[in-house]
C-alpha cells in the first residue's frame, strides 16, 4: 500500500493577466491624479503677463506690489471694454499689440488721444505701431539683458539699471518724445506725449520688467511699478482670440500654444509616470531562477511535443543536427575524446571507428557528420544508425 499522493506545487507567481491588471490600474491612478492636480492649478495658470498667473511667465507679483500702492487692477479681455474703461485717472497695459485687428487697434488709439491718461504697450512691433503710433519704428532687437537709463525721465532714473535689453529698440520723429535705455544709440523705452488731452503712451521695447521670474533683478520692480502706478486706476488688457485678425498673427499659433500651462505640465507628468511604470513592471534580464509548475509533466511528453512540432515544420535539418550533436557527445565521453573536441571530425571519427567491430554498418563520418536526410524515412533511419553505433562502441 502506499500512501496518498502530494499535490503538484502551485506557482505563486504573477500572471500575465495579473500584471496587465495592475498595470492598467495603476495608470488609471495616474491619469485621475494628473487630470485632478491640473484642474486644482488651472486657476492659477492664466497666461503669460496675465496679473492673475503666479507662473514663472505671469505677472501677479507685480500686480500684488501695485495693489499695496493704492493701484486697482482691472482685467479686461476686449478692445471694447479697454477703451470704455480708460480716463486720466487710468494706465491702460495693452500686453501684445500685435495681436490686435484694424477694429482694436482704432479703439485702443481713440482711448490713447482722448482719454488723458497713460497707455502702455508692450513690445508692438512694425504691425501694430502704424495705428498705436504713426511716428515710431523699430530698430530690431537688442542683445544686452540689462541697460543704463540714459535719460532724464524720472520713473528711469529712479529704476537706474534694467532689463530691457532683451526687447525691441525704437526710432521716432514724435516731438518731445523721451528715449531711454538706449542699445546701440536706439532707446527700448520710449515715451510719447500726447498731443490732445495731456496723457502718454509709453513704448516698452521688452515684457522682461513685468513677468515675475525677473522682477526682482536690477532696477525692474521699480521701473515697471513707477510707469504702471502712476495713475490710480490700472485697465489690464489682455487680448483674447476675438481680437485677433483673421489674416494675422493668430493663424501662427499652434494647438501646444493655446493649451493652458497646467495641462501641459500634467501631460508631461502624466506620461513620465507611464515611462516609470513601464520600467518598473517590464521583463528583467538577469539569472534564471527555478520556479514551481502548476503540474508535472513527463520528460517523455516534453520530447515527443518537440518532435511533433519539428515534424509539422519539416525541420528534418534541425531534427538531424540535434540527434547527431547528442550521439557525438555521448560517444565522445565512452571513447575518450575531450568534450572540446566532441564536434570535431578529426578528433571523433578515428576513435569511433577503432572501437567499432569490422564488418559494421554505415560509416562512422557519414553517420556522425553527414548530410540532412532528404525525408522522413531516411530521418528515422539515422535515429536507428546513431543508436546502433553507441550500442557498438559500449559493447566492444
Amino acid at each position: 500500500m502506499t500512501g496518498p499522493s502530494a499535490p503538484a506545487p502551485t506557482s505563486t507567481a504573477p500572471t500575465g493577466a495579473q500584471r496587465c491588471r495592475g498595470l492598467l490600474l495603476g495608470l488609471g491612478i495616474l491619469t485621475a491624479a494628473a487630470v485632478t492636480l491640473a484642474a486644482l492649478q488651472s486657476g492659477d495658470h492664466h497666461g503669460r503677463l496675465d496679473p492673475r498667473s503666479a507662473d514663472r511667465d505671469g505677472s501677479r507679483a507685480l500686480a500684488q506690489l501695485l495693489g499695496e500702492r493704492g493701484v486697482t487692477t482691472r482685467v479686461v479681455t476686449s478692445a471694447e471694454e479697454a477703451a470704455a474703461a480708460t480716463g486720466p485717472r487710468t494706465t491702460l497695459l495693452v500686453t501684445d499689440p500685435d495681436l490686435l485687428g484694424e477694429p482694436q487697434r482704432r479703439a485702443i488709439r481713440s482711448a490713447i488721444d482722448l482719454s488723458g491718461g497713460r497707455t502702455v504697450l508692450i513690445a508692438p512691433t512694425s504691425l501694430s505701431l502704424p495705428d498705436l503710433a504713426p511716428t515710431t519704428h523699430t530698430k530690431s532687437f537688442a542683445h544686452r539683458d540689462d541697460l543704463d537709463p540714459d535719460c532724464a525721465l524720472p520713473a528711469a532714473t529712479t529704476a537706474g539699471r534694467a532689463g530691457t535689453g532683451d526687447g525691441l529698440r525704437y526710432t521716432t520723429t514724435h516731438p518731445g518724445a523721451t528715449a531711454c535705455y538706449p542699445s546701440d544709440g536706439h532707446p527700448t523705452v520710449l515715451v510719447l506725449p500726447s498731443t490732445t488731452k495731456g496723457g502718454d503712451t509709453v513704448l516698452l521695447g521688452s515684457e522682461r520688467p513685468l513677468l515675475n521670474q525677473h522682477l526682482a533683478e536690477q532696477g525692474n520692480a521699480s521701473l515697471a511699478l513707477q510707469l504702471l502706478g502712476s495713475r490710480p486706476d490700472l485697465v489690464w488688457y489682455l487680448p483674447t482670440l476675438a481680437d485677433m485678425p483673421a489674416d494675422g498673427p493668430a493663424e501662427e499659433k499652434s494647438l501646444l500654444d493655446l493649451v493652458p500651462s497646467g495641462w501641459l505640465w500634467a501631460l508631461l507628468q502624466l506620461f513620465a509616470a507611464a515611462a516609470l511604470a513601464a520600467l518598473w513592471r517590464a521583463r528583467r534580464l538577469g539569472p534564471l531562477v527555478t520556479e514551481n509548475l502548476p503540474v508535472a509533466i513527463r520528460a517523455s511528453e516534453t520530447t515527443e511535443g518537440r518532435a511533433r512540432l519539428y515534424r509539422k515544420a519539416s525541420a528534418r535539418d534541425r531534427a538531424a543536427t540535434v540527434l547527431r550533436a547528442a550521439a557525438r557527445e555521448r560517444l565522445a565521453a565512452l571513447v575518450g575524446v575531450p568534450p572540446a573536441q566532441a564536434h570535431d571530425p578529426a578528433a571523433l571519427v578515428p576513435a569511433v571507428t577503432a572501437r567499432r567491430p569490422a564488418a559494421a554498418g554505415p560509416d562512422t563520418a557519414t553517420t556522425l557528420f553527414g548530410t540532412t536526410p532528404a525525408d522522413d524515412a531516411a530521418l528515422v533511419a539515422l535515429a536507428d544508425h546513431l543508436d546502433a553505433l553507441e550500442r557498438e562502441v559500449r559493447t566492444s
